[in-house]
């Protein structure tokens, strides 16, 4: 039998919490959006939270919300998902790519400073793996630029920086709770910040646009049944269904990360003193909600062990093709070689395996087919 990268973890009570929505009145916006953005907000240690269709929806809903438009730049990391700068372009920005560490592959705040511009509106860190960027940096680089701080932490919910939580640090943190990531809502994002106004521009982003209270709209003499569309925006709405199963996942959260740890630990332990095999590097100030486990390989080897360990079962994937090699971007006239960091991460990088419901054995059997691969 193979063995996934990655996969949800369903048990009966998520189950259950779906079947009471479907027994109810609310099958789309209802009770189980509010008390699942609730809950989230709590995780986050933010004043409130707003969630959505999926992650690339929530990054959208996030540069929306700090009034991202043509003729800014937008500063993004390359060693990520295309949805971190796509969601940018989407409001007109341009994007300026700046290169990773060496070891975390997170977004190196020397060089997002050196990226900094001024048009610069929003510098974007993704938390690779679910280890946090190095926030304060960056949040400084972000202060002196005059600029916004947005992290994607689609990889990193319930991890912590320097001992706060993941989403109560930068100006907006966006979420995502695809079926391989740390919790499930089938699809689904969320959008959490510091300051709760910048959250409510997000959702209304996402809701259309719609301004509904009585002192917000430009006509007071309507009816109860009024609204008013006073921005652009777009149906980015997650249904009942899936906020009562990301609610009931998110009661798990400890668990999760617990068993995500273990897992890493295990690797560590596992495959340290293989040859030729680099192992995540974790900073002593964070405490990472793991959601890869990107080893890296030879170069020169890295398609042989690829191809070796799917022979054999072990489905391995590779996180991520540097954003700006892609045709969309090439046809922009990005060009190869801007982020040397980046690439030399994605052409040596392999993700095993992780996820919380990774048996012992499993896991076992994957240490062993590495080791073979690499023998």
């Amino acid at each position: 039998m193979s063995i996934p990268y990655g996969r949800q973890s369903i048990d009966p009570t998520d189950i259950e919490a779906v079947v009471e929505v479907l027994h109810g009145d609310w099958l789309t916006t209802g009770p189980k959006v509010a008390s699942f953005e609730r809950a989230i907000a709590e995780t986050a240690g933010t004043p409130d939270a707003t969630v959505v269709s999926n992650g690339t929806a929530a990054l959208h809903c996030a540069y929306a919300a700090i009034g991202v438009r043509p003729g800014d730049d937008v500063i993004v990391s390359p060693m990520t998902f295309m949805a971190t700068a796509a969601s940018a372009v989407a409001e007109g920005a341009r994007i300026v790519f700046a290169d990773v560490q060496e070891d975390t592959a997170n977004l190196d705040p020397e060089a997002a400073r050196a990226a900094v511009t001024e048009r610069t509106r929003a510098i974007a860190a993704v938390d690779f793996g679910g280890h946090p960027a190095d926030l304060d940096e960056l949040l400084g680089v972000a202060r002196k630029a005059g600029a916004v701080l947005v992290e994607d932490a689609a990889h990193s919910i319930a991890s912590t920086y320097r001992g706060r939580p993941v989403g109560s640090i930068a100006d907006l943190t966006t979420f995502s709770f695809f079926p391989t990531k740390n919790l499930t809502s089938g699809e689904g994002g969320a959008v959490v910040s510091p300051d709760a106004t910048v959250v409510e521009r997000a959702r209304r982003f996402g809701r259309h646009g719609t301004a509904r209270q009585a002192h917000e709209l430009r006509a007071q003499d309507e009816g109860a049944w009024y609204y008013e569309v006073q921005r652009f925006g777009l149906n980015y709405r997650l249904p009942d269904i899936l906020c009562a199963l990301g609610e009931s996942q998110l009661a798990r959260i400890v668990e999760f990360k617990a068993r995500r740890t273990a897992v890493f630990d295990r690797y560590a332990a596992g495959l340290a003193d293989v040859d030729g095999l680099r192992l995540p590097a974790k900073r002593d100030y964070v405490d990472p909600m793991w959601h890869l486990y990107p080893v890296r390989v030879p170069a020169e080897r890295r398609r042989a062990v690829f191809d070796y360990l799917r022979e054999r079962g072990v489905l391995v994937q590779v996180n991520y093709i540097p954003v700006y090699w892609h045709p969309v971007f090439e046809d922009l006239g990005y060009r190869r070689g801007m982020c040397p960091n980046a690439e030399q991460f994605y052409r040596e990088e392999i993700s095993l395996p992780m996820y919380a419901g990774l048996t012992p054995a499993n896991q076992d059997r994957v240490i062993e087919v590495v080791r073979e691969a690499l023998r």
